[in-house]
């Protein structure tokens, strides 16, 4: 599934960052606008601080590099053009055909027993 951005996109995170987190941290719950087209993607994304994203059945790695998030998809990296607020994430380029913006829903939730962090594909 190559549109991870989506993903991203709808990991839900508190409208106030935790304690000691910056407000431009993706780390979160995130969902889409429901206004917003996501060609079939997914809704909700969930950014974790253990470099663990989870959308849908899907969990992937992901690593900020510079003003880009990369996500390991297909044991290979997609890089995204990341814009963060407290309220908004946006994350545009790589394999998205136009920009997504995701809304701060919650904090992270935590990664399911069993489920691992996908290996890094530089490792």
């Amino acid at each position: 599934m190559r549109y991870v951005g989506l993903v991203l996109a709808g990991l839900a995170f508190s409208a106030v960052p935790l304690a000691g987190q910056a407000a431009s941290s993706p780390v979160g719950a995130w969902r889409v606008d429901a206004s917003t087209e996501t060609g079939g993607g997914p809704r909700e994304v969930i950014i974790r601080a253990d470099s663990s994203a989870t959308w849908g059945k899907e969990t992937s790695r992901w690593r900020l590099v510079g003003d880009s998030i990369r996500v390991a998809i297909g044991g290979e990296w997609e890089t995204y053009k990341l814009k963060v607020t407290r309220t908004q994430l946006t994350i545009s380029g790589g394999d998205l055909p136009k920009p997504i913006s995701l809304k701060r829903a919650g904090p992270a939730t935590p990664r399911p027993a069993g489920v691992a962090v996908p290996p890094d594909p530089e490792a």
